[in-house]
């Protein structure tokens, strides 16, 4: 693994993040910085290792300290995750979201009603 492919695989995932979760930014820390919370926790802390090792892999001398294996895996991990996802399934989680939303509130606003007109003595 040259340095070459480690500024790719951080390209990758930069890319796959912004056609799959529409997030904007610069490279992959910046994407990080505003997308970021939409990964999974363990995936969010392996895409900022993936961040540091291109920022490291600039420099040929600390090229060697990195964790050639570990790096791999972060990739396979972040590529494998981001390619599942879909606008399709993320358009429906957001109605979905939505209409939970909905529903609670007027739950929440006939219960008041209800406890309103119990105060009242109505009921």
């Amino acid at each position: 693994m040259s340095d070459l492919s480690v500024q790719q695989m951080a390209e990758r995932v930069s890319q796959l993040m912004e056609d799959r979760l529409d997030v904007r930014g610069r490279d992959l820390p910046a994407k990080l910085r505003d997308g970021g919370s939409q990964l999974p926790r363990k995936l969010r802390h392996e895409a900022a290792m993936l961040a540091e090792a291109a920022d490291l892999a600039r420099n040929p001398k600390l090229l060697p300290r990195l964790d050639r294996v570990r790096l791999a895996r972060a990739h396979d991990a972040l590529t494998r995750h981001l390619s599942r996802l879909g606008r399709s399934e993320r358009r429906r989680d957001a109605l979905r979201g939505i209409a939970t939303s909905v529903v609670l509130s007027l739950l929440l606003v006939a219960a008041l009603f209800v406890a309103t007109l119990v105060w009242r003595g109505f009921l």
